[in-house]
């Protein structure tokens, strides 16, 4: 019995406001009749209601309790709160969906070591916009954003060859140009 070919996970990953939500928002309005495609909730210890991101929030404790007993394909810890993606992505990469995840650059060794299929998409924009869409979001003060700013330069780990799309247009351009880049991901399965 021939055996389905597992899928593939697609980790997006990029600096503070690069855009990398409202491109994976748009994709997935665009892709929302391509059953190849599944699109991730992350799982977050910040309150919900947060601007500029869907996620689902759960307490420190909660999240440590889920992560002792197994219900999440990754976690890490990014800027003082805990990040996780569910289980359920090992699913849908075993019935060979592409699952498209906004995580942190540093797990990307970890998801590329645990998940043979991974692509990975490095979203960049021109430091202006990062600043502007930050200041927009209005999660942090003007000197939290510099910080910010000057500390997010970390790149993807060696060995990984990401697919680079510059954000610093318009969205409709890098929602497009980031949609081209899954259909060619999911082409390669």
């Amino acid at each position: 019995m021939a055996r389905a070919p597992l899928g593939s996970l697609v980790l997006v990953v990029g600096p503070s406001g690069v855009g990398k939500d409202t491109l994976i928002s748009g994709a997935r309005q665009a892709l929302e009749n391509d059953k190849r495609f599944s699109f991730v909730r992350r799982v977050v210890t910040r309150p919900s209601g947060s601007p500029g991101e869907e996620h689902d929030s759960i307490e420190p404790e909660t999240f440590d309790q889920m992560e002792a007993t197994g219900r999440f394909a990754l976690s890490w810890e990014a800027h003082d709160l805990r990040y996780a993606l569910p289980i359920s992505v090992d699913t849908d990469v075993t019935l060979g969906k592409v699952v498209v995840a906004n995580v942190s650059r540093h797990v990307v060794a970890e998801a590329c070591a645990k998940y043979p299929s991974c692509s990975v998409v490095l979203i960049t924009a021109e430091i202006s916009r990062r600043a502007e869409r930050l200041r927009t979001r209005g999660r942090e003060d003007a000197d939290q954003i510099t910080a910010r700013l000057a500390r997010e330069s970390a790149p993807v780990p060696a060995g990984v060859d990401p697919i680079i799309i510059d954000n610093s247009g318009s969205v409709a351009i890098g929602i497009t140009a980031f949609v081209m880049a899954l259909r060619a991901i999911a082409a390669r399965e």
